[in-house]
């Protein structure tokens, strides 16, 4: 987010609108090798909804499902960006790089100088609140603590606001937000809880700061790409994935990108007795808002559809020895903290087809332990669905670059889901 430039023009919204693209179907089209897709993925940087790397990953992902046969079109959604200046706090004894949280209020150039306080220690109007956060994979700031933290700051008649999203690596974190209104109403950032220690300290001291948050705020348009191979068949079978996120996403969105094309090249010729839909949406970070779009106008009713197969965040990132924050060690194996749900009657048959697969072996029913995309699908009444989502140890973090996935812990997925699809259209 904070030094995404990439955009596009309201004309060009227009244009990517226009009728789907035709293309003769294709299962046998060139089977790009897993670490060719990841380097490709990963290889378009900062994948910001309608930013350069979430629109390059557009349209690599567009050509390669034209490539298997499928009819392309992207559909237009509007969404929040901000291209950074300048994010730090300044003291006498610090000058520390943040992350601005979205969606972003700005300080101007100057920045906003106040007292630093910390926000367990009642602090008085006009200071600059800083919060430490719990320990914890951080991904969203509608989690009960942050909006917590935010609201008493607010409701302090704080300045400014900064969160130390204490985790894993030690990094600040970037917290998705709705796409249509700011969770709080004062300039906010993050800060890494690695280097949080001198500016706990001097808030707990009530030493002055500045906090600068200057950069361009506004919104910009943004596309889900949707594939669609109609055969005239009674139902249909839906595969998505999310393309973008605040970062490289290499952990989060890397492995649902390469399963999601593998199993749109195999349905090709696999499914025959089914229509096909695709949809890669972008939007994600802003609370699902490309997903909010497709379920609006270009879904299928949930009568039509035989199965809606979702590939979430952290399919098979990989796992990390944890000797303490921010100091870890790659391990061979996948990450545990993905879970595999799905609807009641498909949770016996999941938990044999993905038995020794860790985090996934243990199947849920759909309920209310349901995140991201996958939530939006449920409450839509898609009754016939399963998929995955998670969070692993550099989810949303800057690093979370090519050290966070491995190939074969992807490959060996891709029959079983396709095992699993079998198995639920049976």
């Amino acid at each position: 987010m904070g030094n995404d430039s990439g955009q596009v023009t309201r004309r060009s919204v227009l244009a990517a609108g226009a009728a789907m693209t035709p293309h003769k179907a294709d299962a046998t089209a060139p089977h790009l090798p897993t670490p060719e897709i990841l380097k490709t993925y990963i290889g378009f940087g900062d994948k910001a909804s309608g930013g350069a790397g979430d629109m390059a990953s557009l349209a690599w992902m567009e050509g390669q499902l034209q490539a298997f046969g499928y009819q392309t079109r992207r559909q237009a959604i509007d969404v929040p960006f901000f291209t950074a200046r300048s994010t730090r706090l300044r003291s006498e004894i610090f000058d520390l790089k943040l992350e601005p949280q979205a969606q972003v209020m700005t300080t101007g150039a100057g920045g906003l100088t106040a007292p630093l306080a910390r926000l367990d220690g009642f602090p008085k109007p006009g200071a600059i609140v800083v919060a430490a956060l719990p320990y914890r994979r951080w991904s969203s700031a509608s989690s009960p603590e942050i909006l917590a933290a935010g609201r008493a700051a607010v409701s302090a008649r704080a300045s400014g606001l900064i969160l130390v999203t204490t985790g894993p690596t030690g990094e600040a974190l970037a917290l998705n937000v709705p796409a249509e209104r700011r969770l709080f109403e004062l300039p906010t950032a993050v800060l890494a809880p690695a280097a949080a220690r001198p500016v706990l300290d001097a808030a707990t001291r009530g030493d002055t700061a500045t906090l600068i948050v200057d950069g361009d705020a506004g919104r910009r348009p943004a596309f889900n790409l949707i594939g669609r191979l109609d055969r005239g068949a009674a139902k249909t079978l839906i595969l998505s994935t999310p393309r973008s996120g605040w970062y490289g996403c290499g952990g989060e969105r890397g492995p649902g990108v390469v399963v999601w094309l593998r199993l749109a090249q195999w349905a090709v010729s696999a499914l025959p007795g089914f229509n096909i839909v695709l949809i890669s949406a972008s939007g994600h970070e802003y609370d699902n808002h490309g997903a909010h779009a497709f379920l609006k106008t270009e879904a299928p009713k949930p009568g039509e559809t035989a199965l809606w197969v979702h590939l979430g965040a952290n399919v098979a990132a990989r796992d990390w020895r944890e000797a303490a924050m921010g100091m870890l060690s790659p391990l061979p194996s996948a990450d545990p903290q993905r879970i595999l749900m799905g609807s009641t009657e498909f949770v016996p048959m999941l938990g044999t087809v993905f038995a020794g697969e860790p985090g996934l072996e243990a199947p849920l029913a759909a309920g209310a332990a349901a995140a991201g995309e996958l939530d939006e699908i449920f409450k839509a009444g898609y009754t016939r669905a399963f998929g995955v989502f998670g969070a692993h140890r550099f989810h949303h973090a800057r690093s979370d670059d090519a050290r966070c996935v491995e190939p074969a812990l992807i490959d060996r997925l891709v029959p079983k889901f396709k095992a699993a699809i079998r198995a639920a259209l049976a």
